[in-house]
C-alpha cells in the first residue's frame, strides 16, 4: 500500500469525524431555538397575520363575502367624522387620568401593603379582588350604583345631607365617573407590581440609611422611589396602552353617551361595526392602533432612556 493511500484512508475517518463535529455544534446552537417555535407561531397566528389582514381591509369595502379595494377612502371618511376630534381627547384624557391615579394609589398602596401592619393578607386580597371580576360585570354594578336617584352612592350621600350628582347622566362628569371606577378596578395590579418593586429592594439599602439617620420621607426619596423605577415604568406602560385601549367598561356603562360626552375612539370604532361600515371601521382600527404607538413608543423609550442614565 503506498504512503498516498494510507494518506488517503486516515482522511477519511478524520473529514468524518469533523463533519460529525460540526454537526453537533449546529444542533447544540438550534436546539434552543426550537422553545421560540410554539411562541413564534402563536405570534404570528394571532398578531402577525391579524395586524397585517386589518391594514389590508382598512384600505378596502368589504363584507363577509367580497371585498373592493378603495385606498385611502376609509381613513379620509373616518378622519372627517364629527365626533373624532372629541372622542380623541377623551381618549387621552382618559389614558392619562387612569395612568397617573393608578401610578399614584398604585404606589402608596405597594407600600402600605409591604409595611409592617396587621392583617396585611386580608387587605392585599381585597385590593386585588377587583382585578379578577369580570369589567363588564363591574360597569353594570356601578351603572346601578350610580344611578341619579336610586342609586346607593347618592342615596348614601343623601342621608348625610349631601345631594349627589348625575354621574353618568351629566356630560361633564360621565366620563371622569367611568374613569374613576377603571381606576378602582386596575389599581390592584398596579400595587401588586409595585409591591414586587418594594419587596426586591436590597435591605441593606435601608439599614445603611437608618444608621445614616434618615427620615422616612427621605429614605423613601432616596432609596425607594429610585430603585422601584422599574416597577413604575412598568405600570405607566400597561395602564397607558389599556387606557388608551378602553372600551369594556365605557360602553357597559355609558355606550359612549349622554350624547357623545364620553365616546372614545374604540366606541366610535364599535358604533361604525354595528352600522355596517367594516372598512370604515377597520380603518378606525389602524388609526386607534397607531394613536397607541405614536404615544406608547416615545414614551417607552424616553422611559427606558432614563432608566440606562440612572
Amino acid at each position: 500500500m503506498t504512503a498516498a493511500v494510507r494518506t488517503e484512508l486516515r482522511a477519511v475517518p478524520a473529514e468524518r469525524e469533523n463533519g460529525e463535529r460540526r454537526r453537533s455544534n449546529y444542533l447544540a446552537k438550534a436546539y434552543p431555538l426550537w422553545y421560540y417555535l410554539p411562541a413564534g407561531l402563536l405570534f404570528l397566528v394571532f398578531f402577525a397575520i391579524p395586524t397585517f389582514a386589518s391594514f389590508f381591509f382598512s384600505l378596502t369595502r368589504w363584507s363577509l363575502f367580497d371585498w373592493e379595494f378603495i385606498g385611502f377612502e376609509n381613513f379620509r371618511q373616518f378622519l372627517s367624522e364629527p365626533q373624532l376630534i372629541g372622542s380623541l381627547r377623551n381618549t387621552v384624557v382618559y389614558a392619562f387620568l387612569t395612568s397617573g391615579a393608578k401610578v399614584v394609589l398604585g404606589m402608596a398602596l405597594g407600600l402600605l401593603l409591604t409595611s409592617q401592619i396587621r392583617a396585611r393578607g386580608l387587605l392585599r386580597s381585597l385590593v386585588f379582588f377587583p382585578v379578577l371580576v369580570s369589567t363588564i360585570g363591574v360597569g353594570v354594578m356601578f351603572t346601578t350604583m350610580m344611578h341619579p336617584s336610586d342609586g346607593l352612592i347618592n342615596t348614601a350621600l343623601a342621608v348625610v345631607g349631601v345631594e349627589g350628582p348625575k354621574w353618568l347622566a351629566d356630560p361633564q362628569l360621565a366620563l371622569i365617573s367611568v374613569a374613576l371606577v377603571d381606576i378602582w378596578k386596575g389599581v390592584g395590579l398596579a400595587t401588586v407590581i409595585y409591591m414586587a418593586g418594594i419587596v426586591a429592594v436590597p435591605a441593606e439599602y435601608y439599614e445603611a440609611a437608618r444608621v445614616d439617620g434618615a427620615g422616612a420621607w427621605s429614605t423613601f426619596r432616596r432609596i425607594t422611589l429610585p430603585l422601584i423605577r422599574p416597577a413604575t415604568f412598568t405600570v405607566i406602560t400597561l395602564s397607558l396602552i389599556g387606557g388608551l385601549r378602553s372600551f369594556d367598561l365605557i360602553w357597559a356603562m355609558t355606550s359612549g353617551g349622554p350624547g357623545f360626552a364620553s365616546d372614545v375612539i374604540a366606541s366610535v370604532v364599535y358604533k361604525q361595526y354595528q352600522a355596517g361600515f367594516y372598512g370604515l371601521s377597520t380603518a378606525g382600527n389602524v388609526v386607534m392602533f397607531l394613536v397607541v404607538m405614536l404615544i406608547v413608543v416615545p414614551l417607552n423609550y424616553f422611559m427606558r432612556k432614563a432608566e440606562v442614565d440612572q
